[in-house]
């Protein structure tokens, strides 16, 4: 069982920094939340880090130091004028230049993006990278649009971004809805705009600034974090084991390869209609070509493959999901924030899984973290484990600076070297502060730490 830090007055303290910066925004209070209880005992019993002196470094690490909002108007197929909003959060730059994706879909507001990029701070802190933390994006669907469209909107949103951004300012990335198309796309305007040809965004196209990879990272770091993490544990390894997947994008896919490479049997993967359940494994290939390609319902999967199952969602359990039904060793939740809820892990602990991986932001909710922190499930927080896909995009700016390219091999291995590193470091952090076996309270640890001191050392 791990341990869990437990303080009486927390709560009272966290409900007056709620009301400092997120009354109205649950998600953002959520990840505040995890992360103040496990860093309490940190600041209440060192003076350096207590909210009551005079760095005030709490009330200053939960307010973003400025969030951008502007419309975005651009012309659709039929040249007829469509208005969007965009964002930039633009959170904390104490280790670096603000770093963080674009999220392009109907559900981004202002609240999402906070608790995004408050997560992205602390998880980029955790990478050992000279980079802060940052979120943007737009109430913007690609889903539907043509490629000229999402050309006009991209251009549209970048006339207006690149006003706040820079390789020492904001270097955005990839997100939900904005893949290698729009950040060509993005990167194009920024171009024709300042006539600079720099690393101001990351998950370029590989022929010009892109970094090979960068596709596969957080799929890969989520499973190379896994594998250290079950080591560090004396548990067995992945091969041959089975494992549920939830997701259908870059970062479930490539962590289904991964697992694939180290002989694992992943089993499922799920998209907003319903879930895929093969027992021999799931076809990789026929999912790349369903989602990449043809961008369809994971229900073309068993016309393929009759002997599979397809569950859709009016068939999941009540108040859970199918892919955490299913037994296995080790689970990946890897689509979105809150969809592993306490009736998904009372089913995972039941049948007997061994560790849960977040590869999606803040995919368990709050009352499934702790029923999992109090079984024997080995606990992978998003934060530590789903650092892969920025760390490698800190690569590319490396490389961008530097003018150089990286072979795919050297990538993969600095890669697996720093989701180890931070498996360790957090290990070891957890350790330290007396909640050993607990990775959520380490990673909060760890990046707080690494963040807070350099806050302080630059002053107020």
């Amino acid at each position: 069982m791990r341990k869990i830090n437990t303080i009486v007055n927390a709560k009272e303290e966290i409900a007056k920094l709620k009301n400092l910066n997120c009354a109205e925004d649950d998600v953002f209070f959520q990840a505040m939340e995890e992360v103040l209880l496990s860093i309490f005992p940190l600041f209440k019993s060192d003076e350096i880090y207590n909210k009551s002196a005079k760095n005030a470094i709490v009330r200053r690490l939960i307010t973003p130091d400025r969030v951008i909002k502007f419309k975005v108007v651009w012309l659709d197929d039929n040249n007829e004028a469509q208005v969007n909003t965009g964002y930039r959060v633009q959170f904390n730059n104490a280790l670096g230049p603000y770093k963080g994706g674009l999220r392009f879909h109907p559900s981004v507001n202002e609240g999402v993006l906070k608790f995004l990029g408050f997560e992205q701070i602390l998880k980029n802190a955790l990478t050992g990278l000279p980079i802060g933390g940052a979120k943007g994006g737009s109430d913007f669907d690609p889903k539907g649009k043509s490629d000229f469209e999402v050309m006009k909107f991209c251009s549209a949103f970048m006339r207006e971004l690149h006003k706040y951004i820079g390789p020492r300012i904001d270097v955005p990335a990839g997100d939900i809805g904005v893949g290698g198309r729009e950040i060509g796309y993005l990167f194009g305007e920024y171009k024709k705009i300042t006539s600079a040809f720099e690393g101001v965004l990351t998950g370029k196209p590989y022929f010009f600034g892109g970094s090979l990879m960068r596709p596969e990272a957080t799929g890969y770091g989520a499973v190379y974090f896994t594998q250290k993490m079950l080591e560090l544990e004396g548990k067995e390894s992945l091969k041959e084991k089975i494992c549920a997947v939830s997701g259908a994008g870059n970062v479930a896919l490539h962590a289904i390869e991964k697992l694939q490479h180290l002989g694992a049997i992943p089993v499922t993967c799920t998209d907003s209609k319903g879930t895929i359940y093969d027992a021999r494994g799931v076809d990789l290939p026929l999912l790349k070509e369903l989602k990449l390609q043809r961008r369809v319902s994971l229900e073309e999967y068993i016309v393929t493959h009759p002997e599979a199952q397809y569950i859709p969602v009016s068939d999941y359990p009540k108040g859970g999901h199918a892919a955490w039904n299913i037994p296995c060793f080790a689970a990946f939740p890897c689509a979105t924030q809150n969809e592993l809820t306490e009736v998904d892990a009372k089913n995972l602990i039941a049948n007997g899984c061994q560790s849960v991986t977040e590869g999606a932001n803040m995919p368990s909710t709050t009352e499934a973290v702790h029923l999992m922190l109090n079984s024997d499930i080995c606990l992978a927080p998003a934060k530590a484990a789903n650092a892969g896909g920025v760390a490698v995009s800190g690569f590319e700016m490396s490389q961008n600076a530097a003018m150089q390219k990286w072979t795919f091999d050297e990538v993969d291995a600095k890669l697996q070297q720093t989701m180890e590193e931070i498996c360790e470091n957090v290990a070891a952090t957890a350790k330290e502060y007396g909640v050993e076996g607990n990775y959520v309270d380490g990673a909060n640890i760890a990046g707080f730490k690494r963040v807070a001191d350099a806050m302080i050392a630059e002053g107020v």
